[in-house]
């Protein structure tokens, strides 16, 4: 909000007094060039006074002269320091570069001048509930109220400030009170029904169930609540709680009928019971199965209560029920199927049950005995949707030869199905083999140019097949045609899945410093998206969706949990954790580890930069000095467009810390995460916090192969201080860390009996050589002997594990990666990934001519209709 048209407290003679009151109207009518005018008459007389600096320093920053009018407001805020316009500016400018906790700071020394001030108030109250500042939030809302109590929503801005506290009894206070004085409600008013509803909301969460119903059951009907689904949702909830069996019963079963795929339904009605539909004893297993029964009885067509029956039965009856269910959804020729039913596979008697059930229908229909007279005859496509099929379950059990042959079946049997060549793409992932899998998924995608999932999932396996130029290239067909690069128009939309997966891509290809750039454009999307609720603080209030309001503040605290951000936060921190121990990586030039099309594509994303830039100044006329540009910074220019003055940062830690902070406040049941922690932690010399996150790890897998690592790392670091840590944090760090590792046992003689007790695990064995490597007494034959025993016979290694093996190994610089690569890709037949480098040069080459010319041979188009 603009600042108020207060007069200054430095008064001015009439004449400037009267000017200033005018620049403050002409700011707020947007008239900027004669509110600037305005300004300049004032200060040629009072150069020095501090409101009208800070209102020109305003206009400026609107006008799009940040730097300038910046200068101005810090210099009018030095000479007025008593006045809340001054304090106001000063706060709307930090606020407006996303700097809250400044300008809550701001807002906070204007109240202290002009107490009563609406605008200020309002904002601060933003800003409060902005940065969780719960108790500052209630005593704004109270004045607020205080000053305006004819305005509805202030009644509702203190009720919900009290519920964010934790408040809920003065907030059903102040809803009851605020209800009490609305006279004349309209019929059907969305506004009071949706303040009714969270009247009901609060109640129910205070325990007073009894009153909670007696005002739903009176206001529905009225029809002054008017969502119909949500009266019989918040009915059957309250009746449930208050053990109203019978009335709770009749309500949700009228829920669940009104939508029978809704499982939150279900489970209502089981909790109403008795019972817990997903945790189903031996003892409630019957009653359960009876009453799933009943509803498939009723329902005939939903699919939910006979999918849940799988989940609760078990032996002969559940072969019986996933008989019925497996065989209608392939003939039906539902793809999905394998997806809706594969987390009944943790039962292993389930697994083999399913694998039964499918087996014995594809050979009844391959059979060539003709089907008898009586039977129904079977679609045509349902031998071809349990190949599918059986080729996922086979290829989710690690059977992957088996289920290539029999996607090989299904293609002789219909060759222009998209879905059977994008599994096949996936099965070659599994084996390792990223190109063939690249190559696959354009074979899918020829089959439908149209198709934006189709082109996007081939986008995507070009990245992680190293292939980046012929990514963009493909996800370019749906971007601007006049962005600078598909992947600038794809960054500037927010499309997680391309900057993860670019960031991944140039991860693997040694391109670090264009990765690092990914990683924080991934941030920088979380970061706009946590500033774009700011709006709703106002805007929720203003047009009362209250119940939705109280539901986004939870989600935006747990942002960050989202697996995009978690992922790039810890290949982010594991990146700039390589900087801090070996900062001679960030002087080697990217441009070594690119491969020639990635040059390409990057002299390429350059010209077209220009090009795009040089068009701008011819065609386009400078933009109006009075043209309000707001007062939110634009969009920086890239001054790094290869990521390399991020590689070069001079505080890599800090950098990491940045993003992993909100994992650590968010305390994720993530190992990866909280390992990613203890690696930064410890490097910072945050000894407390390196011990509590190898404290969560612990809680959550004390066998994890990374955290045996750690343990001795953090021993080794704490043995090697020159001095202990001072109290209190020496005794407490030397404590926790005893409980984890005992001191009586040496660290070689810890990682002993580990490896012993670990022998069959690859990721142990290669944890066992990590820690024999960092003890630093053990010669490199011995321990490269000790990796090598992940060959043994039976010694479980999957292909990331023996990656990892090869990154390590090249790490250590040992002598034997190019024989222990050998010896992986004669391991592991179908896979690519362990080929020398040339060869997979050869291999990515091979794999772009190739889909090159089935491009060119189908008679690709590059214009698409979207």
């Amino acid at each position: 909000m603009p600042p108020s048209g207060i007069p200054a407290k430095r008064a001015l003679p009439p004449k400037e007094s009267s000017l200033f009151k005018e620049v403050l109207n002409l700011y707020e009518s947007k008239q900027l060039k004669k509110g600037l005018k305005t300004a300049d008459l004032i200060l040629k007389k009072y150069p020095e006074h501090g409101e009208t600096l800070c209102m020109k320093g305003l206009i400026l920053t609107h006008m799009g002269r940040r730097e300038e009018g910046l200068e101005l407001v810090k210099k009018g805020v030095r000479l007025d320091l008593t006045s809340h316009i001054c304090w106001h500016v000063f706060g709307l400018i930090q606020k407006g570069e996303k700097n809250y906790e400044e300008a809550l700071k701001s807002y906070t020394q204007a109240l202290r001048f002009d107490k009563e001030n609406l605008n200020i108030l309002r904002d601060a109250a933003h800003l409060q509930t902005q940065l969780r500042h719960f108790d500052g939030l209630v005593e704004t809302r109270h004045t607020l109220l205080r000053l305006r109590p004819n305005l509805r929503q202030n009644w509702i801005g203190l009720a919900v400030a009290y519920h964010l506290n934790g408040n809920l009894t003065e907030t059903k206070k102040v809803v009851e009170h605020y209800e009490r004085t609305l006279k004349n409600v309209p019929d059907y008013d969305v506004e009071h029904s949706e303040v009714l509803l969270y009247h009901v909301r609060v109640l129910e969460e205070l325990g007073e169930l009894a009153e909670a119903l007696n005002l739903l059951d009176v206001n529905a009907k009225s029809r002054a609540i008017i969502d119909r689904t949500a009266i019989m949702e918040y009915r059957a909830r309250i009746l449930s709680k208050m053990k109203n069996v019978e009335d709770a019963e009749h309500t949700w079963q009228a829920l669940i009928q009104q939508n029978p795929d809704n499982y939150d339904y279900f489970k209502g009605y089981f909790s109403n019971q008795g019972l817990d539909l997903f945790q189903v004893t031996e003892e409630t297993r019957d009653k359960a199965l009876q009453i799933l029964r009943e509803f498939s009885t009723q329902l005939p067509r939903a699919a939910a209560p006979r999918r849940l029956a799988l989940g609760v039965a078990t032996g002969d009856e559940f072969k019986q029920l996933a008989e019925a269910y497996l065989i209608s959804a392939l003939e039906k020729g539902i793809p999905s199927l394998f997806t809706d039913i594969k987390a009944l596979y943790k039962e292993p008697s389930k697994q083999e049950s399913i694998q039964g059930i499918v087996e014995s229908h594809r050979e009844r229909l391959s059979s060539p005995s003709p089907p008898s007279p009586s039977s129904e005859s079977e679609p045509p496509t349902t031998y071809l949707w349990t190949l599918y099929f059986l080729a996922q379950h086979y290829s989710f059990i690690g059977q992957h030869i088996n289920s290539l042959a029999l996607l090989e079946t299904a293609l002789k049997h219909t060759p222009t199905l998209p879905e059977l060549f994008m599994f096949r793409a996936r099965v070659l992932k599994r084996l390792g083999d990223p190109f063939g899998a690249a190559r696959c998924m354009d074979e899918a995608r020829l089959l439908d140019l149209q198709d934006r999932f189709l082109n996007t999932k081939v986008g995507k396996y070009r990245l992680r097949a190293g292939m980046e130029e012929e990514a963009q290239e493909v996800l370019g067909l749906f971007t601007k045609k006049d962005a600078s690069s598909p992947g600038a128009d794809l960054e500037d939309m927010q499309s997680l899945l391309f900057l993860t997966e670019d960031a991944s891509c140039h991860h693997r290809n040694g391109n670090l410093g264009m990765a690092l750039k990914r990683y924080h454009s991934v941030q920088k999307v979380f970061n706009e998206v946590e500033d774009d609720q700011y709006d709703f603080h106002g805007y929720s209030l203003r047009r009362f969706t209250i119940n939705v309001y109280l539901e986004m503040i939870p989600w935006a605290d747990r942002l960050r949990s989202h697996v995009a951000y978690v992922q790039s936060a810890i290949a982010a921190s594991q990146i700039y954790v390589r900087l801090h121990d070996d900062p001679s990586i960030a002087t080697k030039s990217s441009a070594d580890n690119l491969t020639d099309a990635e040059k390409k594509a990057k002299k390429k994303a350059k010209k077209a930069a220009q090009k795009v830039q040089e068009e701008a100044k011819k065609g386009h006329p400078q933009t109006s000095a009075t043209e309000d540009k707001g007062l939110e910074p634009g969009p920086a220019k890239d001054d790094d467009p290869d990521g390399s003055k991020l590689l070069k940062s001079t505080d890599p830690l800090d950098r990491a810390w940045k993003f992993l902070s909100p994992l650590a406040i968010l305390e994720l049941d993530d190992v990866e995460a909280w390992i990613a922690i203890y690696d930064v932690a410890v490097r910072r010399k945050k000894f407390l916090q390196a011990v509590r996150a190898l404290n969560r790890v612990h809680s959550l897998d004390p066998e994890n192969s990374e955290l045996h690592v750690r343990l001795v790392h953090l021993r080794h670091i704490v043995l090697s201080l020159p001095q202990p840590p001072p109290e209190p944090i020496g005794p407490v760090l030397a404590e926790a860390l005893d409980k984890l590792l005992s001191p009586e046992v040496s660290l070689e003689t810890y990682n002993s009996q580990y490896l012993q007790q670990h022998s069959t695990s690859a990721r142990s064995i290669l944890a066992s050589a990590k820690v024999l490597h960092l003890l630093g007494a053990t010669p490199a034959e011995e321990i490269d002997n000790t990796i090598f025993n992940i060959f043994n016979p039976e010694v479980q290694v999957d292909i990331e594990a023996a990656l990892d093996v090869v990154a390590f190994l090249r790490s250590i610089r040992s002598a034997r990666v190019g024989e222990f690569r050998a010896a992986c890709d004669k391991k592991f037949e179908l896979s690519t990934v362990f080929k020398a480098p040339a060869e997979l040069i050869s291999l990515r080459r091979k794999a772009i001519a190739t889909i090159e010319d089935v491009e060119k041979a189908n008679g690709e188009k590059t214009e698409v209709v979207t």
